[in-house]
C-alpha cells in the first residue's frame, strides 16, 4: 500500500467515511472532524507512520491537504 492509500485509508477510518470522502476535507468541515476526532486521527497516524507530531504539527493540522505537507517534513513521501 502506496503512502497515499495510507494516509487517505486513515482518515476513512478515523472518521468513518466511505464514499463521501473528499480531499478538500478541513478541520470541523464534517462533524466526526471535531477535536477528539482531531486527536484520534494524529495518534492513528503516528501509529501508522511510526512518527511523532511536534505540537505545532498537530495544530497546524487543518486539512487533508495540510497534513500531507506536515508529513513531508517526517520523510513520509507522496
Amino acid at each position: 500500500m502506496s503512502n497515499s492509500e495510507k494516509y487517505k485509508k486513515i482518515f476513512c477510518k478515523t472518521f468513518d467515511m466511505k464514499s463521501n470522502f473528499d480531499e478538500n476535507l478541513e478541520y470541523n468541515s464534517i462533524e466526526a472532524w471535531d477535536s477528539i476526532g482531531h486527536m484520534n486521527l494524529i495518534s492513528a497516524l503516528e501509529e501508522d507512520f511510526k512518527i511523532t507530531f511536534e505540537t505545532d504539527d498537530i495544530v497546524d493540522f487543518s486539512s487533508f491537504k495540510k497534513g500531507k505537507e506536515i508529513l513531508k517534513k517526517y520523510k513520509i513521501s507522496f
